[in-house]
């Protein structure tokens, strides 16, 4: 599997994860100029950004912990740009969900409340 198809079908997989526990999925990979959010979500009254990050097999990095201070900033920025193009008034978090493959599985883990917007 390659990165582009890891990373594509760790999107899918969040993707899934996501609606079986009842967010609604708005946007997959939605693109401001050089930015981008992997998936933009409804749940419950919120605005979920959702940043996902794959690995296969023992990676050393593991995907939740390379969503670095740049890549935050890049997600922030894109999210406010999403937020007022769409007029989307509503209570906004920034998730991240890391899909690590082993084997023939997979697993999932879900970081509500990520990172903050403005913290430093």
């Amino acid at each position: 599997m390659n990165q582009c198809t890891t990373g594509r079908n760790a999107e899918k997989a969040a993707a899934g994860y996501l609606k079986a526990r009842g967010y609604r999925i708005w946007k997959c990979n939605w693109r401001w100029g050089r930015r981008e959010l992997d998936l933009v979500t409804l749940h419950r009254d919120e605005l979920v950004i959702v940043e996902v990050k794959s690995r296969v097999g023992n990676a050393v990095n593991d995907p939740s912990v390379v969503v670095d201070r740049v890549k935050e900033r890049n997600i922030i920025l894109a999210a406010d740009a999403f937020i007022r193009l769409h007029g989307c008034n509503r209570p906004t978090r920034f998730d991240v969900i890391a899909v690590i493959y082993h084997g023939s599985g997979m697993e999932i883990e879900h970081m509500e409340n990520a990172f903050y917007p403005g913290v430093e």
